[in-house]
């Protein structure tokens, strides 16, 4: 369960992330609340499945039901915050930069846990939304209420350790399903009578 059953799902090639999955959630110089909130909140993001089940397992006894409830909050509206904010920046009109969002935020002003633990979640989900406007933002509100270059660093490393062994498994699991009748990696197509679809 938990860390061990995602550490043990990965394939030999992944060896690295494995490693790193030990040394940065398992092993933080976060408080547990940050570690495991932002394990969390990175795992929602990345969406996968094995990843998400098994680190929200060991996240609840460091988080509580409140605090797993705002780690899956700072992931949901993170989803809506960095889409927008990254296609206005993207768009580079300053006209839009000037547009008020009218989009609900409340969960920010009051999500549950504590404000500053709260933010470091959303920046580490901003990292693997690739939102470098909320990056930026989060950074710097962060380091106003006192989080350091390295507590971020931390999150950030999180971030990518946990996004990379989603994306492993993802990929595992696409290679093992039968994708009848289209093409193999190979270029070649399953017999009709073999197509899951008959």
């Amino acid at each position: 369960m938990g860390l061990d059953a995602i550490k043990a799902a990965l394939p030999d090639y992944a060896k690295d992330i494995r490693l790193n999955l030990g040394s940065t959630v398992g092993a933080s110089t976060l408080t547990p609340a940050q570690t495991w909130g932002t394990a969390l909140a990175c795992a929602v993001a990345a969406r996968n499945p094995v990843v998400l089940r098994e680190i929200a397992a060991d996240a609840l006894g460091h988080l509580g039901p409140e605090g797993v409830e705002a780690a899956k909050g700072a992931a949901a509206i993170m989803a809506m915050n960095n889409i927008y904010y990254r296609a206005k920046h993207l768009i580079g009109d300053e006209q839009y930069a000037s547009m008020p969002a009218r989009l609900r935020m409340q969960i920010i002003a009051r999500p549950g846990v504590d404000k500053g633990d709260f933010e470091l979640w959303c920046f580490a989900v901003s990292a693997i939304n690739g939102c470098g406007v909320c990056l930026e933002l989060h950074d710097k509100k962060l380091r106003r209420v006192g989080f350091t270059r390295e507590q971020l660093h931390e999150a950030l490393r999180i971030s990518a350790v946990v996004h990379a062994a989603a994306v492993t498994l993802d990929t595992e699991a696409a290679l093992r399903l039968d994708l009848s009748p289209f093409p193999a990696p190979d270029g070649r197509v399953a017999p009709a009578e073999t197509r899951s679809d008959r």
